[in-house]
């Protein structure tokens, strides 16, 4: 269970010396996007923070977003964030079962009321509540009792953020959300089939540190981690300016590292942190192994269309205008340049912006 120490004080016992627990909070700030200067600030915050409780939740799943949490790298800001939080209740990692198990959830509940944090995976059957049941309690009461007192609410995977797979059609189980059944609790939505695990970690970072939950767009996910497409960071970005794009998995494109947009890549739809945070140690990621983005963290994504089905088709062909740049020569060299950036500054502000109602669109 919590106890009454601080974060300081834990990780000094665990033999964390203050240069170490200085980087630690330079990794904290560097993790939730936040500039060096905030590093004063978030030792000063860390060093009196109390460990807080976490109830982890796992409701219709697959298992993979523990999978991806604990597959994080070690020593890692992770594991490190994971040994100063009590994780009083999970059902994956956990070692009891049955009636201890939800002895220690109960207990959790009531002696860090109104305190813990709730985290949640997969989603939540309403068709009817033998579908998923945990101890013979369904997955609804479940998350009914323990939504009731938690400080804040944390829905891990698109499952549990959005219904995910279990909710695509003809959604046998009548899955939703847990937004769609909790409306009276701050929800952070971290999306993503699996999420990445720093966001996750970035998530509870912040509220351990600041006590607060992070600002939000739309769908209730962090601006700081979904704040921007996967299209305008990928690295691939720049053939998609120029035009440049594999037609097949295994054309000369493929191998040069083209662009996979007309290949499905959903990137221009996507708001995630995959481009840069990446998987498996920062090693790589979908894209950069390359297939497209399926668009795993955004609403209704199974049912969106085939995921080799290009989005639309872009309105212009720069690599002409760069040909004929290349070839004027010199003399021309200046002023086809400027009719380039005139068609790409064209071509940007006519590009329209790909909402997730584009993925309703018929292929």
């Amino acid at each position: 269970m919590a106890d009454k120490s601080t974060l300081g004080d834990s990780l000094r016992r665990h033999g964390v010396s203050r240069r170490g627990f200085l980087k630690f909070c330079t990794a904290t700030a560097s993790l939730m996007a936040l500039p060096p200067t905030m590093v004063p600030a978030i030792a000063q915050a860390l060093e009196k923070a109390r460990r807080p409780s976490v109830i982890w939740l796992s409701f219709q799943e697959c298992t993979g977003c523990t999978e991806s949490l604990t597959r994080s790298h070690s020593p890692s800001v992770e594991s490190l964030i994971f040994d100063h939080i009590s994780l009083d209740y999970h059902h994956t990692l956990q070692a009891a079962a049955g009636d201890a198990a939800e002895a220690a959830r109960e207990a959790a509940m009531h002696e860090n009321k109104g305190k813990y944090i709730l985290v949640v995976d997969g989603s939540i059957p309403l068709g009817d509540p033998g579908y998923s049941t945990i101890a013979g309690i369904s997955n609804l009461q479940m998350l009914e009792e323990t939504a009731k007192d938690a400080a804040a609410i944390i829905a891990v995977g698109t499952c549990a953020a959005f219904g995910g797979l279990p909710q695509a059609n003809p959604n046998p189980t009548g899955a939703v959300s847990v937004a769609d059944i909790i409306t009276d609790k701050p929800i952070i939505n971290v999306s993503g089939c699996p999420p990445i695990p720093t966001v996750i970690t970035g998530v509870l970072a912040h509220f351990l540190t600041f006590g607060s939950i992070p600002e939000l767009d739309q769908y209730n996910r962090p601006k700081v981690f979904y704040g921007q497409s996967i299209h305008d960071r990928c690295y691939r970005r720049p053939f998609y300016d120029k035009g440049l794009f594999a037609e097949t998995f295994d054309d000369e494109g493929a191998k040069a590292g083209w662009c996979l947009y007309k290949l499905g890549c959903k990137g221009p739809m996507t708001y995630n942190a995959c481009a840069t945070t990446k998987w498996n140690q920062g090693t790589s990621w979908p894209v950069e192994s390359g297939h497209g983005c399926l668009g795993c963290s955004e609403p209704r994504f199974w049912d969106a269309g085939g995921f080799y089905n290009a989005l639309s088709v872009p309105i212009s062909d720069n690599s002409q205008t760069v040909a004929f740049a290349g070839a004027a020569g010199l003399a021309l060299g200046a002023a086809a340049a400027g009719i380039n950036f005139k068609e790409k500054d064209a071509a940007q502000k006519a590009h329209e912006t790909v909402t997730i109602d584009d993925l309703e669109k018929s292929s």
